[in-house]
C-alpha cells in the first residue's frame, strides 16, 4: 500500500497536507487543483504495474463524465473509473479527449467512440449517440438494450455486507442511503443498494424505517444524517451501519467521533467503493471494494471491440465485489 509520504512526493505537497485532505479535514484551506493532484496521486499509485505504451493512434475516443471537474473531487469513485479508462485507452493505442459535464452542448471534435461514465438522461444519451454509433456506459444501464454497459452486482454486495453484520451478532442495522439525479436535473435516480438493503432486512424481519436516512453522496450528508440519528435514537442507535458509499461512511465516522460514540466498540460501520482515502481515515474504513479501475478498462474494451470487430449485439458486464474488513468494524 502506498504511504502518505509516497502520495505527498508524487503530488508535490507535504505529508501533513495529504493526511488532512484524505481525512476530509474541513478546516484545511487548499485549492481544488491541489486536492486533485493528491487524489489522482493516491489513485495512480495503485496503477504502477501498468506502463504507457507508445503506439500510433488507432482512433480517438471521447471519455464523457457526467460530473463537472469540481464534483469529481467529491466522489473519487468516478475519478478512479476515469483514470482506469484513460490508461486502458493509452494501452490500446487510442487518443482520447476528456469531457466533463457541461451546461450547454457536449463537444465538437469528431470521435470514433464514446465512453460515458455515470448516469445520463434519455436526452443526454440521444446527444451522445448523435456523435457516433459506438457508445458504451460505465456504472449505468440505459433503458435501451442497444448499448453496452459495465455494472456492479449490487445485490451480491449488499447481501455480503448484511450477512457479515448478522454473523457478528448485530440485529439492529442502519443504512445511510444516497440520493442523486441526472446531471441535467431531469429526473431522480433510484439507488439499487437501498432497494436490496430494504428487501433483505424485511425478509429477515429486521427492517426498521427509523434506522434509515438518505441524502446526497457526500461527507457532509453522512455527518448530518448520522448526527440526526444519534440525537433522535439516543440509546436505541443501531450497533451497525451500512453506508451507500465511502463519503457517507466517512461523514458518519466524523459524527460518531464528535458525539463520543466509539467505533467499532459501540457502532460498526461499512462503506461502499473502497476509494483511495478509505484506508487512510481513522479508524481505517471497512468497505465494499469495487474494482473501479477494472470498470474503466472494461468499458474501453467493450467500446474498442465494437469499433474493431464490428460487434452489433450489446453486452452487459457485471463486476463482483469484495468485502474489505478494516478497523471500523469488529
Amino acid at each position: 500500500m502506498a504511504t502518505l509520504k509516497d502520495i505527498a512526493e508524487k503530488a508535490g505537497v507535504s505529508s501533513a497536507t495529504v493526511s488532512r485532505v484524505l481525512n476530509c479535514d474541513e478546516t484545511l484551506s487548499v485549492g481544488d487543483e491541489t486536492k486533485k493532484r493528491i487524489f489522482e496521486a493516491a489513485e495512480a499509485l495503485n496503477y504502477t504495474k501498468y506502463r504507457r505504451k507508445k503506439k500510433q493512434p488507432s482512433g480517438k475516443l471521447a471519455i464523457v463524465h457526467w460530473y463537472s471537474e469540481k464534483e469529481e473531487l467529491n466522489d473519487l469513485y468516478y475519478l478512479s473509473i476515469r483514470l482506469g479508462a484513460e490508461k486502458r485507452a493509452e494501452e490500446k493505442g487510442y487518443d482520447f479527449i476528456r469531457v466533463y459535464q457541461q451546461t450547454e452542448g457536449l463537444f465538437e471534435e469528431k470521435v470514433d467512440g464514446v465512453l460515458a461514465i455515470g448516469k445520463f438522461s434519455p436526452e443526454q444519451i440521444e446527444e451522445l449517440a448523435s456523435k457516433t454509433t459506438a457508445v458504451s456506459f460505465v456504472d449505468f444501464n440505459p433503458v435501451s438494450p442497444a448499448y453496452d454497459a459495465v455494472l456492479v452486482d449490487f445485490q451480491a454486495a449488499v447481501v455480503q455486507v448484511l450477512d457479515y453484520f448478522l454473523e457478528q451478532g448485530h440485529t439492529a442495522v442502519g443504512f445511510l442511503a444516497g440520493e442523486e439525479m441526472y446531471s441535467d436535473r431531469s429526473g431522480k435516480l433510484v439507488d439499487p443498494r437501498q432497494v436490496w438493503v430494504e428487501r433483505y432486512l424485511k425478509e429477515k424481519g429486521l427492517y426498521n424505517e427509523r434506522y434509515i436516512r438518505s441524502g446526497p453522496f457526500t461527507v457532509e450528508a453522512g455527518e448530518k444524517n448520522m448526527r440526526d440519528l444519534i440525537c433522535t435514537l439516543e440509546k436505541d442507535l443501531p450497533g451497525a451501519f451500512f453506508a451507500a458509499n465511502d463519503a457517507l461512511a466517512i461523514g458518519a465516522l466524523r459524527a460518531l467521533q464528535r458525539e463520543g460514540v466509539q467505533v467499532p466498540e459501540q457502532v460498526s460501520i461499512i462503506g461502499f467503493n473502497d476509494i483511495s482515502v478509505a484506508k487512510y481515515v481513522s479508524p481505517p474504513l471497512s468497505t465494499v471494494k469495487v474494482d473501479t479501475e477494472a470498470m474503466g478498462r472494461a468499458g474501453v474494451d467493450l467500446l474498442i471491440e465494437r469499433l474493431e470487430e464490428g460487434r452489433s449485439v450489446s453486452k452487459k458486464v457485471y463486476l463482483q465485489t469484495d468485502l474489505v474488513i478494516r478497523e471500523s468494524t469488529h
